[in-house]
């Protein structure tokens, strides 16, 4: 079970200090960028820094985050800010964390600093090259006590035990800063040494098992079912066409909800899948019936293992649990074979983003 939180940096604010003895607080090259000025050279030091992070959030790669900035309203102060082991463009790039100002936290009007997410954004844990976790927490707070941005700290959506959530308690220890928990969620992980029929059997009770064997065959009745995965960018178009239609037609289109409603949504859905696939970490899953999609799912792919993203299902269906077949399918063939260490997060449900 992973847990997914936000910590909060109190006190009336943040205060300049004259910290001499630590050298973490002295790194040259701790930037706040420009949104855009993101040019060609730079998009390669934050796809090595993707390969090299300590803790994966396919969130904050670039085919995810660049069209949810281009789509989504932002804080005309919004930064990125960059941690540089040299020049910047031209050395590693050490850490990267969208963040900026906030006039509310939670329903209270109290103006803060904090990374930046949108609804279909689940995770906010930055990207940091592995080894420089401490290094990238004292640079960023030393930014934000030179900057002229108000309040507290808040990183929102970092993982409640992980490499950067310890470096940040142990950085603020050291520099005799609180670091509060505000929040916390459970979060579902998939996470076995196991093989997949293994895993399914240990955890998956016989008589589930029974009838799910049961709906299948039932579907099946109905006539030529199908089970596809898609590792590349073959007929994407219109699979998002197909993707947003079902995801539309159910209770998401009924509440407003559904990535078709909305041009912002919609694009930002476009962009991010032929983006992804661009870089070779798109997995697409369905179950058809004649052809026509009765359920779909989006992973993202991120070593060690995976994000799944979206799902719709046809609810005109349910009865066969379409759904939950597929998700059984992704179990076999999901992660392009691997299920050792891999991470599905149901980050869709997050609710605080609800």
């Amino acid at each position: 079970m992973d847990l997914s939180g936000a910590h909060k940096l109190t006190g009336s604010d943040i205060k300049r200090r004259d910290r001499r003895g630590s050298a973490a607080d002295r790194v040259p090259n701790a930037q706040l960028a420009p949104l855009h000025k993101i040019d060609p050279n730079f998009r390669s030091a934050w796809a090595d820094l993707v390969q090299n992070a300590s803790e994966p959030n396919i969130f904050y790669e670039p085919w995810f985050l660049e069209p949810s900035l281009n789509n989504f309203s932002t804080n005309p102060q919004l930064k990125l800010f960059l941690l540089w082991s040299g020049e910047p463009v031209f050395s590693d790039l050490l850490g990267l964390l969208p963040i900026g100002p906030a006039s509310k936290f939670g329903r209270w009007p109290v103006p803060h600093i904090q990374n930046w997410m949108h609804h279909n954004c689940f995770l906010g844990t930055p990207l940091v090259r592995q080894g420089h976790e401490d290094a990238f927490w004292s640079a960023l707070m030393g930014t934000m006590e030179r900057g002229d941005w108000p309040g507290f700290l808040h990183i929102y959506g970092l993982t409640i035990g992980g490499t950067l959530d310890l470096s940040l308690r142990k950085v603020c220890q050291a520099q005799g800063r609180r670091c509060d928990l505000v929040h916390s969620e459970a979060r579902a992980l998939l996470k076995s040494d196991l093989e997949p029929e293994a895993y399914y059997s240990a955890t998956v009770r016989g008589k589930k098992r029974k009838e799910l064997r049961r709906q299948a065959n039932r579907l099946s009745e109905l006539g030529d079912v199908q089970f596809t995965q898609i590792n590349d960018d073959a007929g994407l178009r219109q699979w998002i066409d197909e993707f947003l239609a079902l995801e539309k037609q159910g209770w998401k289109g009924e509440s407003g909800s559904a990535l078709d409603c909305s041009d912002e949504t919609r694009n930002f859905f476009r962009y991010t899948l032929h983006g992804v696939a661009k870089a070779d970490q798109l997995e697409r899953h369905d179950v058809r019936l004649d052809g026509k999609p009765m359920a779909m799912l989006v992973n993202f792919l991120s070593a060690p293992g995976s994000f799944s993203f979206k799902t719709a299902f046809d609810e005109e269906y349910s009865r066969f649990s379409p759904g939950v077949l597929l998700q059984h399918e992704n179990l076999w063939i999901g992660g392009r074979g691997e299920l050792c260490a891999e991470v599905r997060a149901a980050y869709c449900k997050q609710a605080t983003n609800h």
